[in-house]
């Protein structure tokens, strides 16, 4: 299967993924559909384990599958135009293009992981939690591996500290953008 390939292997993973040819529109739309996959499998993980496989779901923005897929949606596209601005910024070379298309198989492979740790919680419901704190350094091991290879960097570690420096500014930048439009954060 091509996404343990590209768990096993990141960077020839997302060499294969570069490599499919399709259209701008296309790869969008792979996008979507991955936001729409993804909601229904965190319903369908509510309805059948009471638990949200590892997505902080509830309060009142995130109530509905809808405004749950809009908020994933905008920060995949967020996540997308990071990459390849700051990437290029960087002096990488990574095109747009492929800046969606690896994102987009990014997630993929986080559904693949969301669905074992879905059963995983039927059956054992401690190896779900586990499964889901393996998938959050999975996400950070194939996000450096994959922008290494995209914007053609040497260092995974380098971009891996890159990529946790431009969280920590983003988070920054959104609180104080918060803050102006008079936003409060609950529970602060």
């Amino acid at each position: 299967m091509a996404a343990w390939a590209s768990v096993r292997d990141p960077r020839a993973g997302a060499r294969q993924i570069m490599a499919v040819s399709m259209p701008r529109k296309s790869r969008w739309e792979a996008l979507f559909l991955i936001v729409v996959l993804s909601v229904l499998l965190t319903q369908l993980t509510q309805v059948f384990t009471g638990h949200s496989a590892g997505i902080i779901v509830g309060g009142p923005g995130l109530s509905t599958p809808l405004a749950l897929g809009l908020m994933q949606l905008v920060m995949l596209v967020v996540m997308i135009f990071g990459i390849f601005l700051l990437g290029r910024q960087a002096q990488g070379t990574g095109s747009f293009d492929d800046t969606i298309l690896l994102v987009t198989w990014l997630q993929f492979i986080l559904i693949c992981l969301q669905v074992l740790q879905t059963v995983a919680f039927m059956l054992v419901p401690i190896v779900g939690n586990i499964l889901g704190l393996a998938g959050f350094a999975l996400f950070f091991w194939l996000l450096a591996n994959f922008v290494t290879e995209l914007h053609g960097f040497s260092s995974p570690g380098r971009v891996f500290v890159s990529i946790l420096i431009a969280m920590v500014g983003f988070a920054i930048l959104l609180s104080v953008v918060l803050s102006v439009l008079g936003v409060k954060v609950a529970g602060a």
